[in-house]
């Protein structure tokens, strides 16, 4: 029996194409958006040409993600694109208003994307936001205020939730940092 080789959707250039196709842009777009061929994108996501760092960031900034998230940490070949150890997640989003997040999935080539995130006690973000996704999560440990569409919900430990287009915001007001899981459809990172 012949079995076909799956295409290597572990790599940076799957990665960008993902990223790429989630925020609905077309390969012309992003090249014209960096100043750069639609040729040099295409062998770029094809893994076929290696960006240059500047480059990288060029390309993190129109995706709207961080360099960092950009990075595979190593490990052991046959995990890679299946397995995320704790030690190796990938930092992700930008850290600001006192959220640290962390990709769980092993890259960002699934239709979905499972997100670790801490929100430091008495952070919040003030500006709803609202993002074309279905997004839903699970608190692990310590409190969350989640307003969703002008209702304010008070999570604990243990609850779960979902938004849907809905414009939303979090804060944790309490003395504790929060941890939940989210997963996110389709990827936004």
């Amino acid at each position: 029996m012949i079995h076909a080789t799956p295409p290597d959707e572990t790599t940076l250039g799957a990665d960008l194409r993902a990223l790429r196709r989630a925020r609905g842009l077309t390969l012309v777009a992003l090249a014209d958006q960096l100043g750069r061929s639609v040729g040099w994108m295409s062998q770029v996501e094809r893994d076929l040409s290696e960006p240059s760092i500047t480059d990288l960031r060029q390309i993190a900034a129109a995706l709207d993600v961080s360099v960092s998230s950009l990075f595979r940490a190593a490990g052991p070949e046959d995990e890679q694109g299946y397995i995320v150890r704790r030690n190796t997640r990938r930092p992700i989003g930008s850290r600001a208003d006192g959220l640290v997040e962390e990709l769980l999935s092993p890259d960002l080539t699934d239709d979905f994307e499972m997100v670790h995130s801490t929100f430091a006690p008495h952070s919040q973000i003030k500006i709803p936001v609202r993002r074309a996704t279905q997004e839903v999560g699970y608190v692990i440990s310590g409190r969350l205020d989640l307003w969703i569409n002008g209702h304010t919900h008070n999570l604990h430990a243990g609850d779960s939730f979902r938004v849907r287009g809905e414009p939303f915001r979090w804060m944790n007001p309490y003395d504790a940092p929060c941890v939940a899981v989210w997963v996110i459809a389709p990827p936004i990172y």
